[in-house]
């Protein structure tokens, strides 16, 4: 029997202006859409007209969703896997079905498109040829400094995610970790939204300058440690 196929599309960021034709011609011809939020993910199908009918794939029924996926995949359905925005996979819900299907023989495909952690790397303005990301990182002091030390080379720049009421607690952490090193930074806030925002300086001055700001949204950080 003929089996179909797993799209990982990557949805807008923001701006729903960003999404590719192919993305969208992907959303419409499929059998069913998964997706973390139906309600995000309704507002972008119905900017672009998508009737394809929406299902609910978010970290806590991952593994019920995958037990009722495979099988319609394998009866020749073709599903397309999307999160609220971005690219499905990264720091978002998609690993586990995607494991699944090669490990059944289904084929998956990428359809690419936005990643907030690239699009806030490439306008940081450092050097992006040695480039770590990090997802989020953890609430704990000890593996903050235990992954940050990991990765700590002169030359390197580091991309990850963090919570608003997060922000300034983990930036103090890591201006304390890398005091005797010289460290770039870059925060966006919200990118590609209404009230895009970045903050940009030596890892020291940002720190101060975050404790006179209201931060809001969704962020990205990165970190430049320079070569001396």
């Amino acid at each position: 029997m003929q089996q179909g196929v797993l799209y990982v599309v990557a949805t807008p960021i923001g701006n729903l202006e960003d999404i590719t034709f192919r993305a969208i011609r992907v959303l419409s011809e499929v059998d069913l859409i998964l997706c973390e939020d139906t309600r995000r993910t309704k507002i972008l199908c119905q900017k672009y007209k998508i009737t394809t009918p929406l299902k609910s794939y978010y970290n806590y029924i991952e593994h019920r969703r995958v037990e009722e996926i495979l099988p319609l995949i394998k009866q020749d359905k073709n599903v397309a896997l999307v999160s609220d925005g971005g690219t499905p996979g990264i720091s978002d819900p998609g690993y586990l079905i995607i494991k699944s299907c090669l490990e059944n023989g289904i084929k998956v495909v990428p359809i690419p498109g936005a990643t907030a952690f690239v699009s806030a790397a490439i306008v940081s303005g450092f050097p992006l040829n040695k480039i770590v990301f990090l997802g989020f990182l953890s609430k704990k002091i000890g593996k903050i400094e235990k992954i940050i030390n990991s990765f700590v080379l002169e030359g390197t720049t580091i991309v990850f995610y963090e919570s608003p009421n997060r922000l300034i607690k983990t930036i103090e952490v890591l201006n304390n970790i890398l005091s005797e090193k010289k460290v770039f930074c870059t925060i966006v806030r919200e990118l590609t939204k209404v009230y895009e925002e970045y903050f940009r300086g030596e890892l020291c001055d940002v720190k101060e300058r975050l404790k006179t700001q209201i931060i809001k949204g969704e962020i990205v950080v990165v970190l430049y440690i320079d070569e001396k």
